[in-house]
């Protein structure tokens, strides 16, 4: 296991190199930050399964129509943004965030699984080694302009076992069977898969809350991070697509664009609009694998979910929660957070 000095080398490092690229968050002084008004949200479509959806989901308050300040924002976006440096920074060091970087208002949790990744392939080990450290400059930069007002870091699961909840979203997705696991630590593939599942959701949320935010500085910020996680998800799903090797160490043979096909269906299922009542019921697809495609009667890759526009799609924050919480349900926890996110954004969409 490589020691906390060594890890701290290499996050101090990898921000040195990245200093002049990003700029992120800079806050305009030490005045209150601009209101936005943060619209119920339109809800971001799916697919064809129900799959996806938790058993028993907590019931909800009644949702609120107070305005949304900035500061709810990003501190909604933290939250997301505690789930995936941990889940990189586990894959890649075998260890998670530090302590100093989990404190702040609301419930601070503890994280449920994550373990260090024994990478076959040396150049996808590199990518994860890159993917933790930005995942963990953004937590610390978020932490820092935010101030007295971040949250928390609330309970995560990133736990690879029968009571995961990445096996959860693979066994609604019907990558493993009612009663298998799926482990996302188990090998390069798995990695890329669960990796997926997350930047994928990061890159919707950002979209989706560009027009939320009121300060033209946090604005440019999100601009920023938005970048970053499309570059992020666009390196998993082109990996993804060229490799698209058999995986036998789970259930049953399928390649990794099946899988993540899977996934993406799986997604469509809780996040947004019933386009056919049915039966059956069918989701508008924005959220789209890694699959071969058709363009101009020639086979092209399918590595950005784009619109006839060439638009990425964006998940309202609701939506994002429905993904994160695994279920179509109106809730507020569950999934990746079994309870809840901290801050004042913690309710999913009711999408039933």
């Amino acid at each position: 296991m490589i020691d906390q000095d060594t890890i701290k080398e290499v996050f101090a490092i990898a921000e040195q190199r990245r200093a002049e690229r990003r700029r992120f968050i800079k806050m305009a002084g030490a005045a209150a930050v601009a209101t936005g008004a943060l619209s119920t949200l339109a809800a971001c479509n799916g697919d064809d399964d129900d799959n996806f959806v938790q058993p028993t989901p907590t019931p909800a308050p009644g949702a609120t129509s107070s305005p949304t300040t900035d500061v709810d924002v990003l501190n909604f976006a933290l939250n997301l943004e505690y789930l995936e440096a941990n889940y990189y920074v586990y894959s890649a060091f075998g260890q998670g965030l530090n302590a100093n970087s989990m404190t702040g208002t609301g419930n601070q949790g503890t994280v449920t699984g994550g373990r260090k990744v024994g990478f076959a392939d040396a150049t996808v080990a590199s990518y994860a080694r890159e993917i933790a450290a930005d995942e963990n400059a953004h937590v610390n930069y978020l932490r820092l302009q935010l101030g007295t007002s971040a949250v928390a870091m609330p309970s995560i699961n990133i736990d690879g076992g029968a009571n995961g909840a990445f096996t959860a979203a693979a066994r609604a997705a019907g990558i493993v069977g009612a009663t298998g696991t799926f482990d996302p630590y188990l090998n390069d593939d798995t990695w890329l898969l669960g990796g997926m599942l997350l930047s994928d959701v990061g890159v919707t949320a950002y979209k989706g809350s560009a027009t939320l935010i009121a300060n033209k500085t946090f604005l440019e910020a999100a601009a920023g991070i938005l970048a970053v996680e499309a570059y992020h998800s666009g390196l998993i799903r082109t990996l993804l697509y060229s490799r698209g090797v058999q995986m036998p160490t789970i259930a049953t043979a399928a390649n990794d664009r099946s899988y993540a096909d899977k996934i993406s269906d799986a997604r469509d299922t809780v996040d947004g609009t019933v386009t056919q009542a049915g039966p059956p019921q069918l989701y508008a697809d924005d959220d789209q694998g890694v699959s071969p495609v058709q363009i101009a009667g020639a086979t092209a890759s399918n590595i950005v979910p784009t619109d006839s526009n060439g638009i990425v799609f964006g998940r309202t924050a609701a939506n994002v929660l429905n993904v994160v919480y695994l279920s179509k349900n109106q809730t507020t926890a569950g999934g990746f957070f079994p309870n809840g996110v901290n801050g004042s954004i913690r309710t999913s969409a009711n999408n039933a």
